[in-house]
């Protein structure tokens, strides 16, 4: 019996490098080790939306992911995809979403257009390439969207990156030439607080990784501290009449919010980047005023001088890396207003549209299908069943658990929907 177990082991684990393996030259056979940069403008207001073409680059080194790469694991609000000029093969895609999306939800997108700047890295084709950007609604119809060509040969492309930037490596994967790269970016610290900001790296990074599926996965992992010294010290917070000049030009009060903490300088965060080993970027911003944000596949800024320094960042890196979405809402403070006849893209809430899309298949069946709505917090984090108000909606919107982290910061882990999607996305880049 244990000869017959042996031999198992050997044969799935053999099954699985030959497919990894088989990834792997799919990846060579498409794309070269380098990474194509695509700045895009993203404009216009609730009557109507535009993306422009800005600049392209080519960057050493491809950082993302080298399989399934014309798959995504979550949906996002935004998706780049790239097909072969010659045939019209999908060869990558990857999802995301964006702050101008979100402004589009908020009254003062009736009035006049704004623009934002957006950023996608993509792999550097070996041939001639479309690639197409489209933006979605909250019902998943594409509202904006730019189709254009690629050459790599192309000698227009800019160079950039050629000297990575100064940064310390924090976290090592097991395997450098697969990993999940993780970029921490300085903001509003002086070069003299340049020691400060990593420590605070450390122990970000000692914090991400003790929460799970974080924890047990930790060697996938590579994480690097950036050193980008700011002129000032400190974040602008505009309803206090403070305004610093920093690296990035963080601000508190995003769209009117005091604790919404972002940035407008995609531009520039990448420019600091360039070279340097990443795809996800963490801006760690120095303040002890409460905040943060994150946006999936674009950013995540947080304050790192408060108490609950850790759990903010484990908390929006939820919403960056794996597109969770808030599962509390707060009367009078409800921000999204999902269709209740459309399933939301987020995996951790639901409007039942199409629940079995959801965390069904992990409910027992009579659960599943009487579906129970309590809104008991003293119940246990890890009772699964359907709670109501989440997604910054109050009604027909729901959760997976009374708590999570990604509803509350006094549970210092996540529910298990939570957790099977941060695996996935996990696996996703490394089976």
């Amino acid at each position: 019996m244990k000869t017959t177990i042996n031999k198992l082991c050997l044969l799935l684990l053999v099954t699985t490098l030959l497919f990894i393996n088989c990834q792997a030259q799919d990846f060579k056979k498409y794309f070269s080790d380098s990474t194509l940069r695509i700045d895009y403008t993203l404009t216009g207001n609730a009557d109507g939306q535009a993306v422009a073409l800005d600049a392209m680059s080519r960057m050493p080194g491809w950082y993302g992911k080298r399989v399934h790469m014309a798959e995504v694991p979550v949906r996002g609000a935004a998706e780049v995809t790239m097909q072969l000029a010659s045939t019209g093969e999908v060869i990558y895609r990857q999802a995301f979403s964006t702050l101008f999306q979100e402004w589009l939800d908020l009254p003062d997108a009736q009035r006049a257009p704004k623009s934002f700047e957006c950023v996608q890295l993509l792999p550097m084709p070996r041939d001639s390439v479309v690639v197409r950007l489209t933006l979605f609604n909250p019902r998943h119809e594409a509202t904006a969207t730019i189709v254009h060509g690629v050459n790599p040969k192309d000698y227009t492309l800019r160079r950039i990156g050629e000297k990575a930037p100064s940064y310390v490596v924090l976290n090592e994967p097991t395997d450098p030439n697969h990993a999940i790269n993780i970029a921490f970016v300085a903001e509003g610290y002086t070069q003299k607080e340049m020691d400060d900001y990593l420590e605070d790296c450390r122990k970000g990074t000692e914090g991400l990784f003790s929460y799970e599926p974080f924890k047990s996965l930790r060697n996938r992992f590579r994480i690097i501290a950036v050193c980008t010294p700011s002129q000032d010290s400190g974040p602008s917070i505009p309803s206090e009449g403070i305004w610093h000049e920093t690296t990035l030009g963080s601000s508190f009060d995003t769209f009117g919010m005091d604790r919404y903490l972002t940035t407008l300088r995609m531009k520039r965060m990448h420019d600091l980047l360039a070279g340097a080993p990443y795809e996800h970027i963490i801006v760690m911003v120095n303040t002890d005023k409460y905040g943060g944000g994150g946006i999936y596949n674009s950013m995540n800024l947080l304050m790192t001088k408060h108490r609950l320094f850790i759990e903010v960042l484990v908390h929006e890196f939820g919403h960056s890396f794996a597109g969770l979405a808030d599962e509390y809402a707060y009367e009078g403070e409800e921000m999204n207003d999902f269709p209740r006849d459309i399933e939301p893209w987020a995996p951790n809430i639901t409007t039942l549209a199409d629940f079995g899309s959801k965390w069904k298949d992990m409910l027992p069946e009579q659960l599943a299908l009487e579906i129970e709505h309590t809104d008991d917090d003293n119940l246990d984090t890890a009772t699964l069943g359907l709670y109501e108000g989440a997604g910054c909606c109050l009604k027909g919107v729901y959760r997976p658990c009374p708590n999570c982290m990604m509803r509350t910061l006094k549970v210092p882990i996540f529910c298990p929907v939570c957790r099977k999607a941060i695996a996935r996305v996990i696996n996703h880049y490394m089976p």
